[in-house]
């Protein structure tokens, strides 16, 4: 089928003359108007109505002709809009408005009016022309979007939930105040547009597939860790919505586009409840472990004690039999020696067999300012009861690291342990406690912890890390297995761990650790 054309046929004849078409082409263009068209005198009074007139109004041409066009009033304008329309005629121009009518069966109606004059060619007003339609059924539609709209934006408004709507070029095309308040809570410059981002960084698979398919995704939780404050969890919802393009080009081609909706509720508070019921089983798991641990040094502290004594009698066994020679079997001290030799091996044997064995732990992605806090909360009794300051200066957003999880808490333990027994000694005034976190060099998770105690001697600063040795005075040292477990611990997740000797004022133990890509 070809195009229609839109160029008169060759065919039909050419119009004839203008002026003797004119007043018909006039009559019958008025007369089938698909809008109600009057002409009154200059009172108004109604000097003639066409055929859409009488089916706007219900009044035939011959019940209306002679009468004033306020037949049609309900007597519900107000007064100032009749005003305006006869001032604007006053002035030869047209006038344009919304008045409310009465049809002839008492019905009401929205009447979008307008009235113009009409001049002769001395540029008088000899008559009044008017037109109008009845909009009452655009007016309810238009009033009853607006009205759902209201209630929708109340609603979204209202909503604690946090709300955004976006485009496929990521551009925020509606946000509520939950969201709005959200975006300054969680990032730096305060805008919907980089909450927005960091959305998409860490919904960056669900918000894919939403993207590209439409995939609705409920219930993904996210979290956002603030630094030293408790981190913010929230409970994202994505959907799909279609929308028609709205541009005049695509009228006839009208296309969609797919904008997603994303719903944040924050449970924070819920979370919060949470950890605090499971910081109480981690409290009873930490006694758990400490006593473990407590009897693991114990045990390898006896083992350590006795190894000596054995080792010397088993020395001295073999040195007697090389002298007595074949006269080794009846001496009776050798035989004494060598019972006592036999018993002390036993002994090892069976403290060997005693010790405790640790359970193998899987490794997991570990928020190391997450265990910081947990540990920093496990000591608020002690830290407290020393007068202890603690300066918590943590990375705000930190890097997972790869770990087991109780190891690595065990260790942060032992170091915030040992700090608070150096700066809870009797002379030392200034009781404050440094604990910091970064990222060094995009490789590393850097962890500080530094006291205000009297610190360690540079030369002693290697030997602190060996079994068995402590630099407090022996009435008050433990077992000496704290700093020596801090290093197994690490070693186990290939980091490493040092005192700064550069430290002059208290002690500073600097661990780095080697961070996961999880995250």
């Amino acid at each position: 089928m070809t195009q229609a054309s839109t160029t008169p046929d060759s065919d039909t004849p050419p119009p004839a003359d203008s002026e003797e078409l004119l007043p018909e082409v006039f009559r019958q263009t008025v007369e089938h108007a698909p809008f109600a068209i009057s002409i009154t005198d200059l009172k108004a009074n109604i000097l003639y109505a066409n055929r859409a007139f009488s089916r706007t109004t219900g009044y035939s041409s011959e019940e209306v002709i002679g009468k004033n066009e306020s037949v049609l009033s309900n007597g519900t304008t107000p007064r100032q809009v009749y005003k305006a329309l006869w001032s604007r005629l006053a002035q030869k121009k047209p006038w344009s408005g919304v008045l409310v009518n009465r049809r002839k069966d008492q019905a009401l109606y929205l009447a979008e009016l307008t009235v113009a004059p009409v001049l002769d060619e001395n540029d008088r007003t000899i008559y009044y022309l008017g037109m109008h339609r009845d909009t009452s059924d655009l007016h309810e539609l238009g009033q009853r979007v607006s009205n759902q709209r209201l209630m929708i934006e109340a609603v979204v408004n209202s909503s604690p939930a946090a709300m955004v709507v976006i485009s496929r070029d990521q551009r925020v095309m509606m946000s509520n105040p939950s969201f709005c308040k959200l975006a300054k809570e969680l990032t730096a410059d305060g805008s919907a547009e980089s909450l927005v981002a960091l959305l998409r960084d860490n919904l960056a698979t669900p918000i894919e597939a939403l993207e590209s398919h439409g995939t609705t995704f409920t219930g993904m939780e996210i979290s956002f860790d603030l630094g030293g404050r408790s981190p913010r969890w929230l409970s994202c919802h994505g959907r799909a919505i279609q929308v028609e393009d709205e541009r005049v080009h695509v009228f006839f081609t009208p296309g969609e586009e797919r904008c997603l909706l994303l719903t944040l509720n924050d449970i924070s508070e819920l979370r919060q409840k949470q950890q605090d019921s499971q910081l109480n089983a981690l409290k009873a798991l930490m006694a758990e472990e400490e006593l473990l641990d407590g009897m693991r040094e114990t045990f390898n502290g006896a083992i350590y004690r006795l190894q000596g004594p054995v080792n010397l009698i088993s020395a001295a066994l073999h040195m007697l039999e090389r002298r007595l020679g074949d006269q080794a079997g009846s001496d009776p001290v050798l035989a004494a020696m060598r019972e006592a030799s036999a018993a002390g091996m036993e002994a090892l044997e069976s403290l060997s067999c005693s010790i405790p064995m640790r359970t193998t732990e899987s490794k997991m992605p570990i928020n190391v300012n997450q265990l910081i806090r947990e540990v920093i909360t496990l000591c608020t009794d002690r830290l407290l009861a020393q007068n202890i300051v603690v300066d918590w200066k943590p990375a705000l957003r930190l890097p997972w690291v790869m770990g087991a999880e109780s190891r690595l808490r065990s260790m942060i333990k032992h170091l915030v342990d040992n700090a608070i027994d150096a700066v809870g000694q009797s002379h030392i005034s200034r009781r404050e406690l440094l604990i910091s976190t970064r990222v060094e060099n995009q490789q590393v998770v850097h962890m500080e912890i530094r006291d205000s105690g009297p610190g360690i001697a540079p030369e002693l600063a290697l030997k602190v890390f060996e079994p068995f040795f402590s630099t407090k005075p022996r009435h008050k040292a433990g077992r000496g297995m704290g700093l020596a477990m801090v290093q197994e611990i690490v070693t186990e997740h290939a980091g490493m761990v040092h005192i700064d000797t550069g430290c002059h004022e208290g002690c500073r133990v600097v661990v780095e650790l080697p961070f996961s890509a999880v995250g």
